[in-house]
């Protein structure tokens, strides 16, 4: 089964599906929406063409664990996509997940116009890497 690791945003939203076996991150892409209804539908689109099993949504949270107002956004991204989709979303911390994905592309030598591009795409890979770590140890 397939899995999808998404990280919404209020523009651009990553999303990457692990591949068949649902052990290897495998398609990326960067969907690019300004309402979360458009975003959802964008969404909901790759999980059918993909045959998306169950969606994993970024939720954001404060270093100290807290939760605030990108965490409430994204746990209602998860209402809209569950009633949408009809899968079920996991929310999975995603705490320093683009801090990481920007430090990933600096490193690969990307430039800043590069960067913006694509790290919410890698962000997403990172979500899924750790859900797909998570599950695997379960």
């Amino acid at each position: 089964m397939r899995i999808m690791a998404i990280d919404y945003g209020d523009a651009h939203t990553g999303i990457a599906i692990s591949d068949p076996t649902g052990f290897l991150t495998g398609f990326t892409t960067t969907i690019t929406a300004y309402r979360p209804d458009a975003a959802a539908e964008q969404v909901a689109a790759l999980a059918a063409e993909y045959g998306v099993g169950e969606l994993v949504l970024g939720h954001p949270r404060n270093m100290d664990g807290s939760l605030g107002p990108r965490a409430q956004k994204a746990e209602e991204f998860a209402g809209l996509l569950e009633k949408i989709t009809g899968l079920s979303v996991v929310l999975w911390d995603e705490r320093r997940t683009t801090i990481d994905a920007h430090q990933i592309l600096f490193h690969a030598g990307k430039n800043a116009k590069k960067r913006k591009k694509m790290v919410d795409a890698v962000a997403a890979s990172l979500i899924l890497e750790g859900y797909l770590t998570y599950k695997k140890g379960n």
